[in-house]
């Protein structure tokens, strides 16, 4: 009864506040004393008894006793950092006016007339005297409180001294909450020490949630946010701290802990919440706007002459250097990343954590403001580490259009990593299942699990994720230098996009679909270009699927044809495939990917730039290219060479290219008996009609138009294809490399199959393994890397999915739920 008692006075409390119609004096210790009492002892209480309704009805109708209120609040913490709270009492009034503030400060921010009070004179101050900001005087006294003694860290105090040491003066980088970065020491850990910071950090993280309430527009977000700005600087004494801090804590979370199967279930797991909150603050600070400014030295030397950032956070991430830091780092980020991958004989025996989004985002901030973290994470196969859960995540949510922020993230984290050389040279290890995946059985390289997955996501993926179709083939064009030997499997799929991506209704149908044609055909050169000798099966395929590239190179341009391709584009023409060959099965015990349920919360995005504006473009010589093979054709001299392959005749006559096994209209079974070399299955079954597939026959483009394209309209002003468009484009289609090695290998292929009566396949790839195309190629062309560049929608873009996160996740308790966000908007999946 005491306990009910209790929240009643803490109700009552509540409605006098709102029902008053006089203001109610500041002095009235009496009354205010109410609210932060011992009487209510959590946060869902305190959100339960203070309805969304009365708030908004305070602020519009009683604007002084809600001043006053807040006013009152940070009072009594700005006091309590002045004088320690070792106290019961005092903790319990910490946190009380603490959950009043998280509950109260998203309904300031919502009303525009509001958000600047926190940050506007203390009453009783005139403007002309110096004042410190109630926000200012918030912020200090929270940080202060994250290192306060027997709150939020442990004692440091020597035994039987009873001494309360004063906040004003502590050195918190003592007390630092975790060892890693910067702090060698382990401190212990306590239940409630964990709570109490976590609690606190809900509120700065409230604190900073103003960004919500402003529109996803890049003038609305010109000035950065005052509560960050000022967090984040050189009058915050705890940055330092407090940044190591949060960094280690969430590096150094082991969710498994001693692998004691449903030890999560038994035992309450209180380092989590502060794990993720952490991760959010960390986030969210290193989200700035400043101009680039050089970084002070990292390595050791004199860092006399270097420019401080605006934000220390960013400062001091980028200043990070030591090896053994960026080791704990990595290995603490990989460890949570994998963890969902984990595997056990008992279902539901090990913890999974759900917030790997934060962690794909701290990943990526990290990356972007350190290059030497970058450069350390590239270095070794650990960045494989990273790369299987984001292709896990991809994978896994490719149908869920709840979580297509999470597809965007994972795709430019792999964008960025592909820019570098190292990234494609890793990619070349071989791959071992870890998690049963919704893609089929292969056995090859982490560059065949790449291409796989991108394949699933493209055809059987939500239409939403059409706009990515630019990223995730700029990824594998960006790689493809470097990959020794694909797979059949992964060869089979690139074909495959390349057979989807020609036909001519998909190429006339958007002024942008053909860049997708050209991006597979930079892939196809520079592997046949630089990596001919391992990649025989890309190279039989291509044999294989020649009439495809055939087709291309005529493809008709005359306006009757685009008209007739456009009219038929919804027909079946697809061949039945051989059921002789089946598709590889996917793997056991993998579950296919479904949509949302219905109901479930989803935060819209800001739409993303072009590939134009997100990527830069930079030439890689062959001289330049370090451990990249030897071109096929190192010079326009070079003489024909045999190592016991195929024998490579003079090229200066044109060679007679047979008709493909897809030219004809016959059954594939019907093609594979009169083909004069023997079919490889896993081709024949892939279903070749894009028209087939609603995903592929509804893909529309969202990439920039060229301005080729952009003229080609018709009067009405929706966009028309006619022969000028299809010609301008055509005519730069990069085929001469692949038609010059169907030229020489067709026949030589097709020879050996009659001479030695050949029907299967090994044998073919065993010759193909051995042949050489050195001299008979095109000069090899420079390798062109697109690498990521920063620039303001993609700085908008991640502002809006880092906050949608953060408010879809914290829903316990749901502290911005059912106010008037403006960053985004928060929508429910209905069912389909």
């Amino acid at each position: 009864m005491g306990g009910s008692d209790s929240k009643l006075n803490f109700r009552k409390a509540v409605v006098q506040l709102t029902t008053k119609t006089q203001p109610v004096e500041a002095g009235d210790d009496a009354f205010w004393d109410q609210f932060w009492a011992d009487t209510v002892t959590s946060v869902t209480d305190v959100f339960a008894l203070i309805p969304a309704a009365e708030i908004r009805a305070l602020r519009e109708e009683s604007p002084s006793n809600l001043a006053t209120l807040c006013y009152k609040a940070v009072e009594k913490l700005v006091s309590a950092s002045e004088s320690g709270c070792s106290g019961a009492k005092d903790q319990q009034m910490v946190l009380n006016s603490v959950r009043l503030l998280t509950r109260i400060l998203p309904y300031i921010f919502e009303d525009p007339d509001w958000r600047g009070f926190f940050w506007s004179t203390l009453p009783g101050q005139s403007s002309d005297e110096e004042s410190m900001p109630l926000a200012q005087s918030l912020l200090n006294a929270l940080c202060d409180l994250l290192f306060c003694p027997d709150f939020t860290v442990v004692s440091a105090k020597k035994a039987g001294v009873e001494i309360a040491e004063d906040l004003q003066s502590i050195d918190s980088c003592e007390y630092i909450w975790e060892s890693g970065v910067g702090f060698a020491n382990s401190p212990p850990q306590y239940t409630h020490l964990d709570q109490h910071r976590s609690e606190i950090l809900k509120l700065l993280l409230t604190c900073f949630s103003e960004t919500m309430y402003l529109p996803p527009l890049s003038d609305a977000h010109s000035q950065p946010n005052q509560w960050i700005t000022y967090f984040c600087s050189s009058d915050n004494r705890h940055a330092l701290p407090l940044f190591t801090s949060l960094l280690n804590v969430t590096c150094a979370y082991d969710p498994v802990g001693y692998g004691l199967p449903y030890n999560h279930l038994l035992f309450s797991d209180y380092r989590e919440p502060l794990v993720e909150v952490a991760s959010q603050i960390l986030v969210v600070t290193l989200d700035h706007d400043q101009p680039t400014v050089p970084p002070a030295s990292v390595d050791g030397g004199d860092e006399s002459e270097g420019v401080m950032f605006e934000n220390l956070f960013v400062n001091y991430l980028s200043r990070i250097h030591r090896e053994e830091d960026f080791a704990f780092i990595l290995k603490g980020l990989s460890k949570l990343l994998n963890n969902p991958l984990i595997q056990t004989y008992l279902p539901g025996s090990t913890k999974k954590i759900a917030f790997h989004q934060e962690l794909l985002v701290l990943f990526w901030k990290m990356c972007d403001h350190n290059k030497k973290f970058l450069f350390y994470v590239l270095k070794s196969s650990d960045v494989l580490d990273i790369l299987v859960p984001i292709l896990y995540h991809l994978n896994d949510a490719r149908a869920d259009q709840s979580r297509v922020g999470l597809m965007h993230i994972g795709v430019f984290i792999l964008l960025l990593l592909s820019g570098e050389r190292n990234f494609g040279v890793r990619l070349n290890k071989p791959y071992s299942v870890r998690v049963p995946m919704d893609i089929p059985v292969f056995t090859g390289t982490h560059a065949d699990f790449l291409i796989i997955v991108f394949h699933k996501i493209i055809t059987s993926g939500h239409q939403r994720l059409q706009p990515l179709y630019d990223c995730l083939l700029t990824i594998v064009v960006n790689v493809s230098p470097y990959l020794k030997s694909l797979s059949m499997v992964a060869a089979n799929k690139l074909l495959h996009l390349l057979e989807a991506f020609s036909t001519p209704w998909y190429l006339f149908s958007n002024p942008a679909n053909h860049h997708l044609v050209f991006f597979l055909l930079e892939v196809f050169n520079n592997m046949i270009q630089y990596q001919f000798d391992g990649n025989s099966n890309l190279v039989y395929t291509i044999i294989r699927k020649r009439n495809v590239f055939h087709q291309l190179a005529n493809l008709p341009t005359d306006q009757g044809s685009i008209n007739h391709a456009l009219a038929k584009r919804g027909r079946k023409t697809t061949p039945t495939p051989n059921n002789e060959h089946p598709e590889p099965q996917t793997m056991e015990g993998a579950l296919p990917p479904v949509d949302a349920e219905p109901g479930t919360l989803k935060a819209s995005l800001a739409a993303t730039p072009g590939m134009s504006e997100m990527t830069e473009t930079s030439k890689v010589t062959p001289a330049e290219a370090a451990g990249i093979a030897t071109p096929t054709n190192p010079s326009p001299e070079g003489s024909p060479t045999n190592t016991g392959g195929p024998k490579l005749p003079d090229t200066s006559t044109p060679q007679k290219v047979l008709p493909s096994d897809t030219e004809s209209s016959m059954s594939e079974e019907s093609k594979a008996k009169q083909s004069r070399f023997p079919a490889v299955g896993i081709a024949n079954a892939i279903p070749l009609a894009v028209a087939e597939d609603p995903r592929l026959r509804a893909m529309g483009r969202t990439s920039s138009v060229s301005s080729t394209a952009a003229s080609v309209s018709s009067v009405s002003g929706e966009w028309r294809p006619n022969p000028d468009w299809v010609q301008c484009w055509k005519q730069k289609l990069p085929l001469q490399t692949i038609m010059r090695l169907l030229q020489v290998l067709v026949p030589q292929v097709e020879k050996i199959c009659i001479d030695k009566g050949l029907t299967d396949e090994t044998e073919i790839l065993k010759f193909l393994q051995h042949g050489t195309l050195v001299g008979l190629l095109p000069v090899p062309h420079p390798i062109l890397i697109r690498k990521y560049q920063a620039n303001s929608g993609t700085t908008l873009w991640f502002r809006t999915y880092m906050w949608g996160v953060i408010y879809l996740r914290n829903v316990e308790p749901p502290i911005w739920y059912d106010t008037a966000v403006k960053l985004f908007e928060v929508q429910r999946i209905k069912d389909s």
